[in-house]
């Protein structure tokens, strides 16, 4: 089938990527977005593993051409993956889509927009065609398999007729298809947004917990487990950190927040929101207190400044509030990254005291506290000895738990973790 995809969000990319893979002929409509830019100037792809060299090959196989013109390109189906401050665009779009008279208009929309949103721009199609709302399960990190072989697929609708179509587009991703949801367009975008804050409830649950067991001397790795074990609850979502980011994860927590906050006095995940933000400073906070905040020209070592593993993205990642607060305290900050050190070097690049190290063990020479912010599997079973001599103050912050706590204080460090 031919598709052509409207937007510039990661969403776009991985659609237009995994579309074009199973014999699709794809063209992206980027709207003026990344006009002119190669594929690998363009920070969303270039960030996620593996999604240049899949949209390389295939534009190379010739499945894949792009367009930034304001223009229609008549296609079997029109997907739209724009941001979700885009929904005048996406209206925009519709109004074209509307004059192509000549067939019946298919339209595939993974857009983040508030509920109701599929249901208005169905209205503004009227009868030349169907919306689908397809919620999108992208990790970043691991967007590409999560698109290409997802466990559940939810596919709102407001008219059966577009079903089949759909159904036959989505095919070559149903081998592992443990479920497809069918349900009204509101539900699902409901649904979509859902499913995001209980994640993010759980994560801002588990973190308060963690951080009340520190004042009560409890090691929240084994409360954890006693949940985990429970079937009712599940170990799912169920580690402590210093604070979750992402750009797709955090705006829609973000957004749905502010769409509760809008029909209630109150809501429960504005709150969670709001702590996620204090958590991210956790680190900061507890090498404050070790050094009775005098911390002015200490050397402190980060590993890991992703807001994930796997992924090369810093948007709105921990590391960057604990980046902030140690230069604002005259602190000589090392950070080190698999992914990641080229996005904090164009942040931080003309900051005298923050330096950036592509070898995660010889920046340790002489510092007064490594933080270990995203685990990176690489830092998980360090040499131990190694990396007691090169530190000047043997002090480890482990914002995620990463390692054995007695193991740590056998070697002889000064171990705080999250919790424990």
């Amino acid at each position: 089938m031919k598709v052509s995809v409207y937007g510039s969000s990661l969403t776009a990319w991985v659609a237009t990527a995994c579309l074009a893979k199973v014999g699709n002929e794809v063209v992206i409509n980027e709207m003026m977005a990344c006009d002119n830019k190669e594929l690998s100037d363009i920070s969303v792809i270039r960030d996620e593993a593996g999604l240049l060299d899949e949209l390389q090959r295939q534009m190379e196989q010739g499945r894949v051409s792009r367009q930034s013109k304001d223009s229609i390109v008549k296609a079997d189906i029109y997907w739209l993956a724009l941001e979700s401050n885009e929904f005048e665009l996406a209206e925009k779009i519709i109004g074209q889509l509307r004059g192509l008279r000549s067939m019946k208009i298919l339209v595939v929309s993974q857009c983040n927009f508030s509920v109701g949103a599929t249901a208005s721009l169905q209205s503004h199609l009227g009868n030349a065609g169907d919306v689908v709302y397809m919620p999108d399960n992208l990790q970043e990190g691991v967007a590409l398999k999560g698109f290409s072989t997802p466990k559940r697929i939810i596919l709102g609708l407001d008219n059966d007729a577009a079903l089949a179509k759909v159904k036959a587009l989505l095919r070559p991703f149903s081998s592992k298809l443990e479920g497809l949801q069918i349900m009204s367009s509101r539900e699902a975008e409901f649904t979509k947004f859902a499913i995001t804050g209980m994640l993010a409830i759980r994560l801002g649950y588990i973190n308060e917990l963690a951080n009340l067991a520190d004042q009560l001397g409890v090691d929240i790795s084994v409360v954890q487990d006693g949940m985990g074990a429970d079937s009712r609850i599940g170990r799912h979502y169920l580690s402590p950190g210093c604070g979750f980011g992402g750009q797709n994860f955090h705006e829609y927590v973000s957004k749905f927040s502010g769409v509760l906050k809008d029909h209630r006095q109150q809501s429960l995940l504005k709150t969670v929101v709001d702590e996620n933000e204090v958590q991210k400073e956790l680190l900061f906070r507890k090498l404050w207190r070790y050094y009775d905040g005098k911390l002015s020209g200490k050397r402190v070592a980060l590993w890991g400044v992703s807001f994930k593993p796997g992924s090369a993205s810093i948007d709105n990642a921990p590391s960057l509030k604990i980046i902030e607060a140690l230069i604002s305290q005259g602190v000589y900050v090392r950070a080190h990254d698999p992914e990641a050190l080229d996005n904090l070097r164009a942040r931080y690049g003309d900051k005298k005291l923050v330096s950036f190290h592509e070898d995660h063990m010889e920046m340790l020479d002489n510092v007064d506290g490594l933080l270990l912010v995203s685990e990176w599997s690489l830092y998980w079973s360090p040499n131990y000895d190694e990396l007691y001599k090169k530190m000047r103050q043997p002090l480890i912050i482990d914002g995620r738990n990463v390692f054995d706590k007695e193991m740590m204080e056998l070697h002889g460090f000064d171990y705080l973790g999250v919790g424990r």
